[in-house]
Order: structure tokens, then sequence, then C-alpha cells
């Protein structure tokens, strides 16, 4: 199937890639997808997570398999299906899964998020759902997935430590980022480094309709000297925040780091292209301060 579907940048809009598993439908961001391919046997990794079946090497790089039907507790996968590979915050996983199903473009706006019913801030691994001809289609947090797998791939927070002593900076910050999770690691990890005048919002909408009051009121400079933004988030993703940032002459100035496990080359030159100051993948928080550092003092 081919992946490669190219959205004009700023939109609004994401593909999500709709799969069985279980009889049951999920959905995973196409930015997110590499390539999908038919089952292959995997290598078994001796004392791996269970949710691991093992590692592949197709075109001679080497792939973690994940069984995502284990993940989700609905028991484990058979030698059938297919492996949606994936590639985001640097790492290159196949998630094994029943059947694919296919690609609808949808506004970041349309997916709800999910009530504590369905997913509580921390424990859950949906951050969304759609609803197409009828039928609700859950969107997987495939990063929290593999962070519960393997906790060293998510934030780095021995980075912060790293930084050594730092004296408090009161520069206003504002943070777009929908993982209450990674929220309040990102705002901890910042008051750590020295920036306490955090303002952190759950999307792009709650940020940039903060940003248009400050500006309505003349106090952008006291409460916004920095954007921080994810680029998936419900209502408005990052994208779109960057581009209405950029295209207002009274907020334009204001340096955008976007802060995403979706940053790649690809990705890269979208957020190059909208006018984003910097780029960098979640793991690297200790290089996050360092570019704030660079673009506020």
């Amino acid at each position: 199937m081919d992946t490669n579907i190219l959205l004009e940048n700023g939109t609004n809009e994401l593909e999500v890639l709709e799969f069985i598993l279980d009889g049951n439908s999920y959905g995973i961001n196409v930015a997110k997808i590499r390539e999908i391919i038919p089952y292959q046997e995997v290598t078994p990794v001796p004392n791996a997570h269970p949710s691991i079946e093992g590692i592949f090497m197709p075109r001679d790089v080497m792939i973690t398999a994940i069984d995502l039907k284990n993940c989700l507790q609905r028991g484990q996968s058979e030698g059938s299906g297919l492996f949606i590979i994936t590639n985001f915050n640097k790492l290159d996983i196949a998630f094994h899964v029943d059947q694919v199903i296919g690609i609808h473009r949808v506004s970041w706006g349309s997916i709800i998020k999910p009530g504590t019913t369905v997913s509580n801030a921390e424990d859950g691994i949906s951050t969304g759902i759609i609803k197409i001809d009828g039928k609700l289609i859950i969107i997987l947090d495939f990063e929290k997935i593999i962070t519960d797998i393997s906790p060293e791939t998510g934030l780095k927070m021995a980075e912060i430590d790293a930084l050594g002593e730092r004296q408090r900076n009161d520069v206003p910050i504002l943070i777009a980022e929908d993982s209450p999770l990674l929220n309040k690691l990102i705002v901890d990890s910042l008051k750590k480094a020295g920036y306490h005048n955090l303002i952190h919002t759950e999307n792009g909408k709650e940020a940039w309709d903060i940003i248009t009051d400050c500006k309505a009121k003349g106090t952008l400079d006291e409460h916004v000297k920095c954007l921080i933004t994810d680029i998936e988030m419900p209502l408005m993703d990052g994208h779109r925040l960057t581009r209405l940032v950029k295209e207002d002459d009274a907020t334009k100035d204001i340096p955008v780091v976007i802060f995403s496990s979706l940053v790649n080359d690809d990705m890269k030159k979208k957020g190059e292209s909208l006018g984003a100051d910097a780029q960098l993948s979640k793991p690297e928080i200790g290089n996050l301060v360092k570019v704030i550092d660079s673009l506020v003092l």
C-alpha cells in the first residue's frame, strides 16, 4: 500500500491508516509509517518483553517486531497478517496486525479526545477516536506503547541532570502538548533547567487562543516569548499552529520549536516551509533546552 501521501502544510489535516486487530478497528497516523509488508518469520529475542515477537532484517535493516494484540491484552498474534513498519522517535518498529482496511483523510478538529472511561491520562494508550461511516476507529498512542515496553526510549531525563546547576530564568514559554504525561515531563524538565515562567496547553487551539488573547491585550511580550509545540494534537496540530504564528505580523517573530516524535527528514522540510525556528525529536530533551537557550537568551 502506498503510504507516501503528502498533505498541504498547515491545513490541520492528517491521514489515518485503519487496521484490524481481533475484529476491532484501530488507527495510526500515516506520517509514522514507512511501509506495510506481509508477515514474515522473526527471530525470538531471549528474555524480551512479552509483547516483543522478535527481530527480522528486511533490506538489511534490523527491525523489532511488536505483537500489538498482546499490547492490547487481546491474546497472541498468529503467524499471519501484516507488519506495519513505522519510524518515530528515531526508531524503526514493526507492529503486527491482522488486516489493513485503508486510509482516511480527516481534520484534527474531528478527532474526539477519549474520556476517562476509555483512557485515563497516564495509563491509556488511545490518543483519540474518529467516526467514519458510523464506525468508531481508536487511534493508538504508539509512542506510549513503545515506552511502556522499553522505558529508555522515552524522554532522556538524564540529559537535564547533565546540564548541571542553572540560574532561574523568567522568559515566558508557551507549550502545546496533548499527552498529559509528556506535558508534565517537559514542564518539569524546563523548570529544572531554570525556566519557570511556563504556560502549558493540551493542543494547538488552546495555545493559539492564548496567543490571540495576549495579542488583543498587548501582552504578548509578557506571556509568550517562545513556543514549543508537538505535531500530533487534537483540534489543532502543531504544523497548523506554526503556520498561524508565522503568517501573522504580530506573532511571526516568536521563536517556534517543534518537539515531536515525528521529526524526520520529510517532516523537517514541512516545518521549515512553515517557518519553524527549530525541530527536535522527542527523546532529545537536553537539546531542547539548549535550543531554547539559543533562541531566547
